[in-house]
């Protein structure tokens, strides 16, 4: 019950209820206090009025009016006279004295709040004005015990009576919210539900019902995300079964033309000058299918492992890929310049940043290769307070416009005639799973350059508290 709004909501209303009956018993109160003594000294003053018309009235008659009245005295100014009017003995000395003909609202609750506070039975004097304007003031001494006990009475039944009117509009309210806010509710959260469990099926969007405009509008916005992730789901179903079916194509494709690629290498062999002249075009032709095949076989993965942090000499891993593309520049007028110092070593996992080096390095290789004209690729890292930066540049011919506004989309950011762009999309993912950045820095005719930047130490945003435990075991063992 406390759990729910509903339930929360009713306990709120009644203890709300209640100050509100607190605020209102204060004065109420006081005003009963005041109508009190007002009432004795009416009492007095008729009492008084009796005495008036018979001056030998009977000491007995007397004792009696002075007990109806409820007082022990009574003094009657007329005509600028004061006179004492009734008498009796009283029990003891005169405690305080009461003036209500100017009392303010703030005296009359202090002297209330005062006279609740103190038990002890005291005798007070009251001063007013009489009745019917029948004098100048009225003056009585009386207990104030009956006073507080009057009190005490009319508080309880004023607290008695505000828990029920706070019980009772509690419930009104209880069932009010229930129907208004908690059921409308309710039925989003069963919506939201139902739509869970089948996110796909476009029968379970949320219709809008809601009279409340504040609801309307939630429901309208859930109605509006539903739509668009149920689009986006059925989308992601068809370029799935897409996906599924271009990496079964590519892989038989590959086998088809691995096939093809030994048969063309004894073609080359031989000497008839059409075969020598179409040779060589037929090879690359084959050579850049196989790769479209198995860049597209990679990419076709459901996503990149997570990366699998050691501890790395960089110089040695940029050694290898260096190593790697000097092999294959062949006759072309390229040079390597590496400017990694022999002591960096980072943290990354040693796989994935040979991938992510050698098709920077590759694909800046081929860039100068496909210009006919000679080049330098340079590889040079460092490190700051807070990251390790790699930087692999050239002096290629740059980027053509495309590749630079699709820089890092899939089949779509080929910076050469064939090329399918796959390389530097799995190189920024990679990258980000690093939890750094894939940055191209500058391009144009006179060259290229990116960089590549790894946090150091738990600033990386993709490293799990895992991660962290087998960089600890790596860095033991290095």
């Amino acid at each position: 019950m406390l759990n729910t709004l509903s339930g929360r909501f009713l306990i709120l209303t009644i203890i709300f209820v209640m100050l509100a009956e607190v605020l209102i018993f204060v004065p109420s109160i006081a005003r009963f206090r005041e109508d009190f003594l007002l009432s004795r000294l009416e009492r007095a003053q008729i009492a008084s009025l009796a005495l008036l018309a018979d001056d030998m009235i009977d000491p007995g008659l007397e004792e009696e009016l002075l007990r109806n009245a409820g007082v022990f005295n009574v003094v009657l100014r007329r005509n600028e006279a004061r006179q004492l009017m009734l008498s009796s003995p009283m029990p003891q000395p005169v405690h305080q004295t009461y003036d209500l003909r100017a009392a303010t609202a703030m005296t009359l609750i202090r002297d209330a709040v005062a006279r609740l506070a103190d038990p002890e039975p005291r005798v007070i004097r009251v001063i007013g004005n009489p009745v019917r304007e029948a004098g100048l003031l009225i003056e009585v001494s009386m207990e104030t015990a009956p006073l507080r006990a009057a009190m005490i009475d009319y508080g309880l039944r004023i607290l008695v009576l505000s828990a029920v009117i706070s019980v009772i509009t509690a419930a009104l309210l209880f069932l009010a919210v229930r129907a208004i806010l908690v059921k409308p509710i309710k039925r989003v959260v069963a919506q939201m539900q139902r739509y869970a469990a089948d996110p796909e099926d476009s029968r379970r969007i949320i219709t809008p019902t809601a009279g409340v405009v504040e609801l309307r509008e939630a429901e309208e916005a859930l109605k509006s995300l539903e739509t668009q992730l149920t689009a986006a789901l059925k989308q992601k179903e068809r370029l799935a079964q897409l996906g599924g079916a271009v990496a079964k194509i590519s892989h038989d494709l590959r086998n088809i033309l691995t096939s093809a690629q030994l048969f063309t290498d004894r073609i080359e062999m031989s000497e008839d000058p059409a075969v020598q002249r179409l040779a060589p075009k037929l090879v690359n032709s084959i050579t850049r299918a196989v790769n479209l095949c198995e860049t597209t076989l990679a990419f076709g993965k459901a996503e990149e492992p997570e990366p699998r942090l050691s501890r790395v000499i960089l110089a040695e891993l940029v050694g290898d890929v260096v190593a790697s593309e000097r092999l294959a520049v062949g006759e072309a007028d390229v040079s390597f310049a590496e400017d990694v110092p022999a002591g960096l070593t980072i943290l990354a996992d040693p796989e994935q940043l040979y991938r992510v080096l050698f098709n920077l390095v590759r694909n800046a290789r081929q860039a100068i290769t496909g210009s006919g004209q000679g080049g330098e690729i340079a590889v040079a890292a460092y490190e700051d307070d807070s990251h390790w930066i790699i930087t692999v540049t050239d002096t290629g011919p740059g980027l053509p416009p495309k590749a630079q506004e699709h820089l890092f989309t899939a089949f779509q950011g080929g910076a050469r005639k064939g090329g399918s762009g796959l390389g530097l999309a799995i190189s920024a993912e990679l990258v980000r799973g690093h939890g750094g950045k894939l940055l191209l820095e500058y391009t144009g005719p006179g060259g290229t350059a990116f960089t590549i930047r790894l946090p150091r130490g738990e600033s990386g945003a993709g490293w799990s508290e895992g991660a962290e435990a087998v960089n600890g075991v790596a860095a033991e063992k290095s």
